[in-house]
């Protein structure tokens, strides 16, 4: 999976995404923590810096707390999993017969044109992690390590036509 353009998988994501899989076998709240943000709906653009291609992902509601989010033929649920006071989303691959997740913090620009998505290292949450209350505590442990995260994707609003 590519979580280079997510949500890289929101989202990958959101992102969306880092070239990387979906590495944990569970989300991150065992539920979503609220609503879908009405902001985040719509269809965002990133350049990729060594090809400069455009990378499309488009987030449509699936339901009032889950995102569909498709990205180069591939498809996300996302639902919002916030935790520690820290604005997270889960991203499952439904492309994988293993369906696995990752997950990425998120912030969108206060005019509502950039959004930025961060997934969660697995150098330093192991995916080999085998419970949710484990992971939780792991990413509690390093919410202050600038490790925690991976390099942030940005993402413009696509300007409609």
């Amino acid at each position: 999976m590519k979580t280079n353009h997510i949500l890289a998988g929101l989202c990958a994501v959101i992102g969306l995404m880092v070239l990387s899989g979906c590495n944990y076998t569970f989300s991150l709240t065992a539920k979503p923590t609220h609503q879908i943000d009405a902001r985040l709906l719509g269809d965002w653009v990133a350049v990729d810096k060594d090809s400069t291609k455009e990378e499309l992902m488009h987030v449509r509601q699936y339901d009032e707390s889950t995102y569909v989010v498709s990205m180069d033929n591939d498809i996300y649920r996302v639902f919002h999993s916030d935790f520690a006071g820290t604005a997270f989303v889960s991203v499952q691959d439904l492309n994988s017969t293993d369906r696995k997740y990752i997950y990425f913090v998120w912030r969108l620009s206060a005019d509502g044109a950039q959004l930025s998505l961060q997934s969660v290292s697995d150098q330093v949450i192991p995916d080999t992690t085998k419970s949710r209350s484990a992971l939780q505590q792991l990413i509690k442990q390093n919410l202050a390590n600038p490790k925690l995260f991976n390099d942030p994707l940005t993402y413009q609003r696509k300007k409609s036509r």
